[in-house]
């Protein structure tokens, strides 16, 4: 499907799965809003390639996905929101009762509330444009859960749960509301991760990818930012008008165990 004349906003986006996601729909003709919590040079020169590359208008516009002001600012500053992608996250690793209460603060702030804010400010958008698709990147995560990971874990609930919530509120308007739940994608942070990993467990790259990072993953291979991309392009078509409130699962069967 082509998405000529609309434009998709992706938080989080100057690398790994936003950046693979907004490059997907910038071939399938969306204009895109790139977006992340610097404002370098290299940040809009992503955006002007991605226009090179593509033919669509790109462009970068920084907020801080923390701030519930910026999210709703983000919105505004791109003017229009036809499609937008809730993808903004970080991650720490801790038991519970050593969680340090200002990354639990963050991971709520950027990974579920930031969220919250967009959606509000951009559905006012595509009720007058009369479309609109709303695509969470959750996780596997949000669906199921690990140790040391609450707050990750609560906030990638807490996607899933209002995905479906404002799927419910906009089932009998044209536009959807769903998610995507990734496993582990190799994203240009993950493979940084890799050779330290090989040090400390004495494996080769191959035993570390499929034993060490993938062992739950039981493909034994990590999905790709292009795959994420593919599907989110998916749910922005007119074959996935009837597709809404629910989690797409790109896990390498993950979730199935």
């Amino acid at each position: 499907m082509s998405l000529t004349g609309k434009t998709a906003i992706v938080t989080g986006s100057n690398s790994g799965i936003g950046l693979g996601v907004a490059r997907e729909l910038a071939r399938a003709g969306a204009d895109v809003v790139l977006n992340s919590f610097t404002d370098r040079d290299e940040d809009h020169a992503l955006a002007a390639r991605i226009a090179e590359e593509t033919g669509v208008t790109a462009r970068y516009i920084k907020a801080d996905m923390s701030k519930g002001a910026d999210c709703r600012a983000l919105i505004e500053q791109a003017g229009t929101c036809d499609i937008l992608i809730n993808n903004a996250g970080i991650q720490h690793v801790a038991p519970i009762d050593q969680f340090p209460v200002e990354k639990w603060d963050a991971i709520i702030a950027i990974n579920l509330n930031s969220a919250f804010h967009t959606t509000a400010a951009a559905l006012p958008m595509m009720r007058k444009a009369g479309w609109g698709r709303i695509v969470n990147i959750a996780s596997a995560h949000g669906l199921t859960a690990s140790p040391y990971k609450a707050a990750y874990v609560a906030a990638k609930h807490g996607i899933v749960g209002m995905t479906k919530t404002v799927a419910l509120e906009t089932a009998r308007e044209p536009i959807t509301a769903n998610a995507i739940c990734p496993g582990y994608v190799l994203t240009p942070l993950v493979e940084a991760q890799i050779p330290d990993t090989m040090k400390e467990y004495g494996m080769s790259r191959e035993d570390v990818i499929k034993n060490v990072m993938l062992e739950r993953q039981p493909s034994k291979e990590f999905a790709t930012v292009e795959q994420l991309g593919g599907t989110a392009v998916f749910l922005c078509s007119d074959a996935a008008a009837q597709i809404t409130g629910t989690t797409i699962s790109v896990d390498g069967g993950w979730t199935a165990l």
